[in-house]
């Protein structure tokens, strides 16, 4: 498994971690950003070893993705990445547009100027990520523009359901953001909702919102034409390779 990080730098403060959860997160965090991508073979010895730990617990983290589906376990064949699915994708995307339109509309109705800066400077790194064509970057400031837009709204504890609801699009988005002028267009999507919400809009926002998560599921047929072998759909029982 080429990874470039050391398992000990990729979870901060990981020192009260069991060793378990510190697998768990490193491997999930892998997965969802495609450093593992679908398809790919996981060799339980492999990773005790890169990660200084007996079996047992790297059994245990890959049982645990298993159950959220970034696993799969195929009897006699071995173990793999799952490839994503596609109906996951369709469900993941209704939930997220309508708990983050509702974020937004309260988030509209409560910004004042400070906030609305912080919200600008976040925009302003993603720009620079575009600038250096850095999709990890840009990836993860995308992240942080929506948690801090559901802490604006006064009811932060809905992204992390969010974030769970979306894990397999966020795999999907990985592979979008390459596309030419993908991340341009997500960024011009987030100055609009900003906009909206320094105008103190609500009904704005939520069009500027709606319009942005509009903009996620028709690119899938591109990114699907791209590398089809990283998709799949319930009625697609063949195991991952």
């Amino acid at each position: 498994m080429n990874n470039p990080v050391p398992p000990t730098q990729e979870i901060e403060a990981e020192s009260g971690l069991s060793a378990s959860r510190r697998v768990y997160l490193c491997l999930r965090r892998r997965i969802v950003e495609m450093k593992m991508l679908p398809g790919a073979r996981v060799v339980e010895r492999d990773i005790a070893e890169e990660f200084g730990t007996s079996r047992t617990p790297v059994h245990e983290a890959v049982q645990r993705l298993a159950d959220e589906g970034l696993i799969e376990i195929v009897p006699r064949s071995g173990t793999f990445v799952a490839r994503i699915p596609l109906d996951a994708l369709e469900e993941a995307n209704l939930v997220r547009h309508a708990l983050e339109t509702a974020i937004i509309e309260k988030a509209a109705a409560r910004v004042g100027p400070e906030d609305a800066g912080r919200l600008r400077a976040i925009l302003a790194e993603q720009e620079a990520a575009i600038t250096a064509n850095d999709f990890g970057t840009f990836h993860r400031t995308d992240e942080r523009f929506h948690a801090l837009l559901a802490e604006l709204s006064g009811y932060p504890g809905v992204w992390p359901i969010i974030q769970q609801a979306k894990t397999q699009m966020d795999r999907y988005r990985q592979l979008t953001l390459p596309l030419e002028g993908r991340m341009a267009g997500v960024l011009e999507e987030h100055r609009a909702v900003v906009d909206a919400i320094e105008a103190r809009d609500p009904a704005r926002a939520v069009a500027a919102m709606r319009e942005h998560l509009d903009h996620v599921m028709p690119v899938l047929e591109i990114t699907r034409k791209l590398r089809p072998e990283f998709f799949t759909t319930h009625l697609d029982t063949r195991p991952a390779r």
